[in-house]
């Protein structure tokens, strides 16, 4: 297994990835491969602060992550939240998950990151197992704030 970061000649990669999370999360309408269009990924994808690691066994992406660090104000210091992580069903169970999660942390030390945080459903208990094992539990409120035009 290969564990490597997406830049931004990597919008096959990526649109594949999209394709895992959409399996995996049985969301395929959100997780289309066949958008935003191209510019737009690799666009995304050389966003210094962007960070997408996939998992490829045999030239194929069986897994990957979507994270983004967080600069910060009250310190000289970012956090990263691992916002998507996802396996392809088949591959499950062998630490494919893990070692993506290593390497984000392996980013996280060399960009000087204070932590990286990562939110779990609570009907997600594969999940909360999985991060359980590898840091610390804090019971949080999640809340969505949707956006407001001005005068609206």
């Amino acid at each position: 297994m290969i564990v490597r970061r997406l830049g931004r000649d990597d919008v096959t990669a990526m649109r594949a990835l999209n394709g895992v999370y959409g399996a995996a999360f049985d969301d395929p309408e959100t997780y289309r491969t066949d958008h935003p269009d191209d510019a737009w990924l690799a666009r995304q994808l050389g966003r210094e602060g962007v960070i997408v690691l996939v998992a490829e066994l045999g030239g194929n992406i069986v897994g990957g992550l979507t994270a983004y660090e967080l600069p910060k104000f009250e310190a000289a210091r970012s956090e990263i939240y691992l916002y998507d992580l996802a396996v392809d069903a088949a591959h499950r169970r062998k630490g494919i998950a893990t070692a993506l999660i290593a390497e984000l942390q392996h980013i996280a030390a060399e960009t000087g990151a204070w932590a990286v945080f990562v939110q779990a459903d609570y009907v997600d208990p594969p999940a909360i197992a999985l991060y359980t094992k590898l840091g610390v539990r804090e019971e949080v409120l999640h809340f969505d704030l949707p956006p407001r035009p001005r005068g609206g």
